[in-house]
């Protein structure tokens, strides 16, 4: 439908644009119910919401005048979370309110202060900013808020987030109070809705979001891989969609710069974003997403609120988002304005329940299925070649001289050949990805039954420790991608691995006794992403009356060798965890101390204590633990 009526000077900014319908969050704000009144809008990111209130203000701003007066004291205020997003609404204002002769200011953090108040001494009609810089402004006196029509709070859910929530109702409080306020939020958490309650007047609200539906425009797909395989899915993905902008996700600085290197050492065109740069290397990184020097950026979530990119066409989970209104905020990004965008949950073994979650939150059907093959990814590439628009274009004389000499020298199979050849070298090559299918589940017979077999457990192998890992069947454990990871959380090599037992919940693995305590130190010290624990598997309880195995245990360190005990013994509260007379155990994880694990080989009844008809304690010799 066409642009409703509005005011005729921004009818005509609109109209030399090319913008010829509204979007639905624009059409809302220009109906006759919404006309000067407080809004408490609720509409996605890149739905175009700074045009919407753009023409929303006209009324309150220029009212019947064909040009706003000359400019003094703001009449409008546009608080922003981000840098970008505030210098972005500055541009796009700055075309709306063109003709009418607006003059629009910016107070943003990061930015010369000097500069912005010669310019706020010299007018301004429309002063867009954010939190904290707006505020400093108010307080030092360079701002008069006395002829202050109207605020605008963009992004407001963000920035509660980001922790302005002080500094957004200083900047309120400072207002008059006959002002109108226009909210707009992606989401409307209570936060939102009580702030609006405490500085909105009979607000009239605009949900142009169907919580009961995704967004639209996204394909969303979740991707099931090994824990230790998420770059190298990353760069498959990539590789697939090959879309012209993709952005990365991560939680940690220390992750985006991991990721942003390894991309750039496989030829990736990419750059990263988080709260480490200065604002000279945020601007170049962000020119060179735009210009298209770079294809890819990797981010943190706080970094990238408020940066709009244009043709961003993919968005990939490499952490998953830690709730609903991240997961959205970061989907968000692509499917704009009309344009179709695929979001990808890089989803590991150990991690699929989570995501389901998450997912169910935010009633997003995603599709389920394993990351891109590397034959998948040039099945893509022979289709992308093949259907490139250089071979629909109509070639110039040159180039049909050119094609003319090389079929006088060469075969059309050695050009092709050539041609080939020089597509591919400009292609970071895909990588080989584990795939096991969909989780084993099994009946509950078959569940039961097994975990039988895994109670029989077994004694380690000679000169061999046993440890466990929470991962089993049910999260795909192949030791095709356990290897690795007990290899980088416990710093040993695949050598010094021995037998490994995948049971439904856990699995078992044997380490060299004469490394176990370095081992047992790694793996509690390392950065754990995986939700993976690793600790020092109980011995096995021998039957009623038996006497028990001698144990392959090791001394830990600050341990002393004491007396056995045949039940596994309660370990000693406040003390570095050792059985009562004997060596202490190692234990970290979520467990605490002195309580047994589930897949124990003891029966329930009689974890933590001396099996009933065993035999006396006995001293231990050397640094044996408990039998």
């Amino acid at each position: 439908m066409p642009f409703p009526q509005t005011h005729p000077s921004l009818a005509r900014a609109l109209a030399d644009r090319g913008y010829a319908e509204p979007t639905s969050v624009q059409a809302a704000v220009l109906q006759e119910e919404a006309v000067g009144r407080d809004l408490l809008v609720s509409a996605q990111t890149g739905s175009g919401k700074t045009v919407a209130y753009g023409l929303a203000l006209a009324s309150t701003l220029l009212g019947d005048e064909e040009r706003l007066a000359p400019a003094g004291a703001p009449l409008a205020l546009v608080v922003a979370p981000t840098r970008e997003l505030a210098l972005q609404v500055q541009r796009e204002l700055v075309w709306l309110y063109g003709p009418a002769g607006a003059r629009i200011a910016s107070g943003v953090g990061g930015m010369d202060i000097r500069r912005e108040a010669r310019a706020l001494s010299d007018g301004a009609h429309i002063l867009v900013g954010t939190p904290g810089r707006l505020r400093d402004h108010l307080e030092r006196g360079r701002v008069d808020a006395s002829s202050l029509r109207a605020v605008v709070l963009d992004e407001a859910d963000e920035m509660l987030d980001l922790g302005f929530r002080e500094d957004l109702e200083f900047i309120l409080d400072a207002t008059p109070a006959e002002r109108r306020t226009l909210l707009f939020s992606a989401t409307l958490p209570r936060e939102i809705v009580t702030l609006a309650r405490r500085f909105q007047r009979d607000a009239f609200r605009i949900d142009t979001v169907d919580q009961s539906q995704p967004h639209a425009d996204i394909e969303y797909r979740a991707v099931r891989i090994a824990p230790n395989e998420i770059e190298h899915a990353a760069v498959n993905v990539l590789r697939f969609f090959e879309a012209r902008g993709a952005m990365i996700f991560c939680h940690t600085r220390e992750a985006v710069r991991h990721l942003h290197a390894s991309l750039l050492e496989r030829g990736f065109s990419a750059v990263a974003l988080s709260g480490e740069l200065t604002q000279g290397e945020r601007n170049h990184a962000l020119q060179s997403l735009r210009d298209g020097r770079a294809r890819v950026c990797v981010a943190t979530d706080v970094a990238a609120r408020g940066i709009d990119l244009p043709d961003l066409g993919l968005v990939i989970h490499a952490d998953l988002p830690n709730d609903r209104d991240t997961l959205l905020h970061r989907s968000g990004r692509t499917g704009r304005a009309g344009r179709k965008g695929t979001c990808v949950l890089l989803v590991p073994y150990t991690r699929r329940r989570k995501a389901e979650g998450l997912l169910a939150q935010a009633r997003i059907e995603a599709l389920w299925g394993p990351p891109p093959t590397a034959d998948q990814v040039r099945a893509a590439d022979q289709q992308r070649l093949v259907q490139d628009l250089a071979f629909t274009e109509e070639p110039a004389e040159e180039d049909l001289a050119m094609a003319r000499a090389l079929l006088a020298e060469r075969s059309p199979e050695e050009i092709a050949s050539a041609l080939v050849r020089f597509h591919r070298a400009r292609l970071p090559a895909p990588e080989e990805l584990f795939d096991g299918g969909e989780p084993e589940r099994g009946g509950r017979k078959e569940r039961r039954e097994r975990k039988e077999r895994e109670d029989e457990g077994g004694e380690a192998s000679p000169g061999m420790v046993w440890f466990r890992m929470n991962v089993g069947r049910r999260n795909n454990a192949d030791p095709r991608w356990l290897v690795p990871i007990i290899c980088r959380l416990g710093h040993v090599t695949k050598r010094e691995i021995g037998v490994i037992k995948i049971g439904d919940r856990e699995t078992r693995f044997e380490i060299v006794e004469a490394i176990a305590p370095r081992f047992a130190a790694a793996a509690r010290r390392a950065p754990n992403d995986e939700d993976i624990q690793i600790d020092l598997a109980d011995a096995v309880l021998p039957p009623s009356g038996a006497r028990g195995p001698k144990s392959q245990g090791f001394k830990p360190r600050g341990g002393k060798p004491g007396g056995g005990n045949p039940g596994g013994g309660k370990p000693g509260a406040g003390k570095p965890g050792g059985h009562e007379g004997g060596p202490a155990k190692p234990k970290w994880g979520k467990r605490p101390p002195g309580k047994a694990h589930p897949a124990d080989g003891a029966p329930k009844a009689h974890r933590g204590k001396p099996h009933p008809g065993g035999p006396k304690p006995r001293k231990a010799r050397g640094s044996h633990g408990s039998a």
